[in-house]
């Protein structure tokens, strides 16, 4: 009972990523130690992304995924903290999202239960390493690739910068403050915009992130589908 109540307190206190994506190459890496920002660690990981057949997770703006073939991961769109915002600070928000991040399985089951309606014992299945939950839940494969990672920390703006290369040749960058939920989200898209600034960064649209490009080029269904109910 103890881990359970451990699980909705962390649950509860769930950090917020605001995040804003921008096109990089190989110079990229030069402009962020001209800012001052230092490499933190470079990584290779692989993703794998499930949901039902007719798309119940991503039409609601939720990607779940299995990171290096054992870690889980929900994301869920935050609900958005800038009710009140001066012209400039509404087109910041305009080319960034807000997500949640579920890392606990026994709590992204508990979602999904919530969300696909099924009877999958999530008690049981937290317990359980064949992953059987999957069928139960009608939840398939969509999407798989394999990122390269390089990371920056810009420690005054308090702000991380991740370089990916995916492996299916599209390149993207992400300028990313944590915030407390219920915290200061206009802050942290100052930060990234005084970041997005320094790097020289221009333009008003949004960056397709990896998962847009992906299904653009391999599921143009699914794809459309995102599009057509502004997921995407």
């Amino acid at each position: 009972m103890q881990d359970s109540w451990d699980q909705s307190i962390n649950f509860l206190k769930m950090s917020v990523e605001v995040e804003r994506k921008f096109l990089c190459n190989a110079d990229t890496r030069k402009a962020l130690e001209e800012i001052g920002a230092v490499c933190v660690g470079q990584r290779q990981f692989q993703d794998q992304y499930f949901d039902t057949p007719m798309f119940d997770l991503t039409l609601r703006k939720m990607w779940l995924r299995k990171r290096n073939k054992e870690c889980w991961e929900l994301k869920c769109q935050a609900v958005d903290g800038t009710e009140e915002m001066s012209r400039q600070q509404t087109k910041a928000a305009s080319m960034c999202t807000q997500y949640k991040e579920i890392t606990s399985l026994h709590e992204i089951q508990l979602r999904l239960k919530e969300v696909l309606k099924t009877n999958t014992d999530c008690e049981a299945n937290s317990l359980q390493e064949d992953e059987c939950w999957l069928g139960e839940m009608n939840l398939v494969p969509f999407a798989e690739f394999t990122t390269e990672r390089w990371s920056y920390t810009l420690e005054e703006e308090e702000v991380q910068v991740d370089l990916d290369q995916a492996d299916f040749g599209y390149s993207v960058g992400e300028i990313e403050v944590l915030v407390p939920e219920g915290g200061n989200v206009l802050s942290a898209l100052e930060k990234i915009e005084r970041t997005a600034q320094k790097l020289g960064l221009t333009g008003n649209q949004r960056v397709d992130g990896k998962m847009n490009v992906y299904l653009q080029r391999n599921h143009p269904e699914h794809y459309a589908k995102l599009l057509s109910n502004n997921i995407i």
